[in-house]
């Protein structure tokens, strides 16, 4: 069972693991000031009445271009933090894979937040994202694509 903090405002997002034939995950880097860079994966915050799945599809396009379904929900998480914009939150993060047949991303369709903080992309290895020397978010996410790409 998961607790939430009523004390802060809950931010329902859709988050996207996006993965090419190689199995490796399309991460964005966010260069905050005042704060050390983390990687993320692609997605963002529910608009209000968004279902998670439209908002994962929405984000899906925004921030990288693709036109996809994201298919089922993998995996749930519900991490206390501060936003890029400096609100401290808790969220309610519904998690979706994607697997592309290509590496190409077109960000041409990010705000201009996400283009003044968004600042990298890039596609990791399973074994990069355990030992990379920045912050990964989330940082289990190696263990949960292998769950989801076992044979």
């Amino acid at each position: 069972m998961t607790t939430l903090n009523p004390a802060l405002r809950l931010r329902r997002a859709a988050r996207l693991i996006v993965i090419d034939p190689d199995l490796r995950a399309l991460m964005f880097r966010y260069d905050v000031p005042g704060r050390a860079p983390f990687w993320v994966t692609a997605g963002g915050e529910c608009e209000p009445g968004e279902s998670f799945e439209d908002a994962a599809r929405r984000e899906l396009l925004e921030e990288t271009g693709i036109i996809a379904d994201p298919g089922p929900q993998i995996a749930r998480m519900t991490p206390e933090f501060i936003t890029v914009e400096g609100e401290p939150v808790q969220a309610d993060e519904r998690f979706f894979l994607v697997r592309v047949d290509e590496a190409r991303i077109d960000t041409s369709r990010h705000t201009a937040l996400e283009q003044a903080l968004m600042t990298q992309h890039r596609w990791f290895t399973l074994e990069e994202l355990e030992g990379w020397h920045e912050a990964v978010f989330p940082v289990e996410l190696a263990d949960m694509i292998r769950s989801q790409t076992a044979t």
